[in-house]
């Protein structure tokens, strides 16, 4: 019995021993994968940093770029399109107003992402008020990647169904033919301020045979198909709709910028700085340029492995850039590559990968943020995200910690940079420096989209960024939130180029 009690004695302690090295490997191995994993975070905070001094050499590329691009087409990487645009809603509205009886009625088409608005709009009234409504619609996935007449089909289809349902509270005149401000936030050459051709895609649309077509012609054509009799009077990008409504509340905008799904920024130009435009120059003096900024691209950009992998698996290699460093399409896939790389390399998740990691954009930016702006002690909002998006049952809290860091990192470094751009207007407009013995003019920026709208903490950093930037200057620079700007916009240029302005007036 002794010898039996032995025995046993000694294989329960093999056994304890066995136990207690296995868990000693465990977290050594655990705490191998955790210092993998912040050494590959410390190298992403180090890549993508943003100090003052390159940011300020980001400023000065955009503004060398932009004088490239109005020097000569395809001086530059920004196309800086004229957008004949050269008289603004404020001040012309009056007029439009007083001719148009204060029965102003306009209709405004805002395509833009995978979503697209349609909008009515009733101006008129001593107080220059705005009446409006609208819907919005969401793109099939299918339709963003299938033919020219399908998409346009489909949008004139929903056209029409938004103009059966008008009220008694919009009025048309009788006799009159509707009238619509085209807002198609894709590169566009501009051909007049009713026609355009389609230069290429972005924001994950890839239509081939829409290239080099006039937008305008086909909407025309498919509104003709579903019996929509309506004009369009005005094509604009979002921007250049964003400032013609920001201008019009607001006589300081000299410029408007979308941080949405894409990104893009348009300023008033003095037209005898446009060495590419032929023709006359324009009464006013000014021209609106859409630069076309997401195509921005420079040594200055602080690129990592992750953004040289996200732009290689991207329906556009080697284009738009810029965007891909700060629009809300891509933040959050920034993040999920990144987080790839962590399951791959230091078995983030363990010892398999979650297969919906794998899958492109699964990880949107709206997600993104909800992670970012969890508050709670333990993460929950970010536990939460990643078992009902990746599927990962279980994180530790040192594991949500690290996620948080990776999306303080990407939101950071985008909402930076955003801010460079805008200086690198105002330095183009000589608006970023105080002028001796001169009253710094105020600057007013228009900005809209739900990357600026809803991620808190991307916008109060690129807000932070622009006084860090400016300085004493920063006191007379504005940023302005511009809801729905883009629509309004296009509808009041709708309404100042209106086929029926000349005809009152004469009469």
């Amino acid at each position: 019995m002794g010898k039996v009690a032995v025995a046993a004695t000694v294989v329960c302690t093999a056994a304890v021993c066995a136990a207690a090295v296995l868990l000693v490997r465990r977290r050594m191995r655990s705490s191998g994968k955790w210092a993998v994993a912040e050494a590959i975070l410390r190298e992403l905070e180090e890549k993508c940093a943003t100090p003052t001094a390159k940011l300020r050499r980001v400023a000065d590329a955009m503004m060398v770029e932009m004088h490239a691009g109005l020097a000569i087409e395809g001086g530059s990487k920004l196309k800086m399109l004229i957008s004949y645009v050269d008289n603004l809603p404020t001040g012309v509205m009056v007029k439009v107003f007083e001719v148009l009886n204060e029965k102003g009625l306009f209709y405004a088409l805002d395509l833009g992402g995978t979503n697209f608005r349609v909008m009515r709009v009733q101006l008129g009234g001593k107080d220059n008020a705005i009446k409006q409504e609208f819907d919005e619609v969401s793109i099939p996935p299918q339709l963003m990647t299938s033919s020219c007449n399908e998409l346009f089909d489909f949008i004139a289809e929903a056209l029409a169904k938004f103009v059966a349902t008008e009220g008694d509270d919009f009025h048309l005149p009788p006799g009159r033919q509707r009238e619509l401000g085209f807002t198609f936030s894709f590169p566009v050459r501009q051909l007049s301020l009713a026609s355009g051709t389609l230069i290429n895609w972005t924001k994950g649309f890839l239509i081939e045979d829409a290239i080099g077509l006039d937008v305008v012609g086909e909407l025309t054509k498919a509104m003709e198909r579903v019996g929509l009799d309506m004009r369009v009077t005005a094509l604009v990008n979002d921007t250049v709709g964003t400032l013609a409504g920001g201008r019009y509340s607001n006589a300081d905008v000299v410029a408007a910028v979308i941080l949405g799904t894409g990104t893009n920024a348009a300023y008033v130009e003095r037209a005898h700085a446009i060495p590419k435009w032929q023709g006359l120059l324009p009464k006013s003096g000014e021209m609106v340029i859409n630069m076309e900024w997401g195509n921005f691209r420079s040594s200055h950009l602080p690129l990592t492995v992750y953004d040289y992998t996200l732009d290689a698996e991207s329906l556009n290699p080697g284009d738009q850039i810029f965007e891909k460093l700060i629009s809300g399409m891509y933040l959050g896939e920034i993040v999920r590559i990144v987080l790839c790389t962590m399951a791959e390399k230091a078995s983030f998740f363990g010892d398999t990968i979650p297969p919906k990691l794998s899958i492109p954009f699964i990880l949107r930016t709206p997600d993104m943020s909800a992670m970012h702006h969890d508050t709670s002690p333990d993460l929950k909002v970010v536990g939460r995200k990643l078992k009902d998006i990746l599927e990962v049952p279980n994180s530790c809290l040192t594991m949500r910690k690290i996620v948080v860091a990776i999306c303080d990192i990407v939101a950071t470094r985008g909402a930076r940079l955003s801010a460079a751009g805008i200086v690198g207007i105002l330095t183009k407009l000589e608006r970023d420096a105080p002028k001796e013995g001169e009253k710094q003019q105020r600057s007013v920026i228009a900005l809209d989209g739900g990357l600026f709208e809803h991620y808190t903490k991307f916008r109060e950093c690129m807000k932070a960024t622009l006084d860090e930037l400016l300085g004493e200057v920063s006191n007379s620079v504005v940023i302005e939130h511009s809801n729905d700007g883009s629509g309004i916009g296009a509808a009041l240029l709708a309404a100042s180029h209106s086929q029926y302005l000349e005809v009152e007036e004469e009469s």
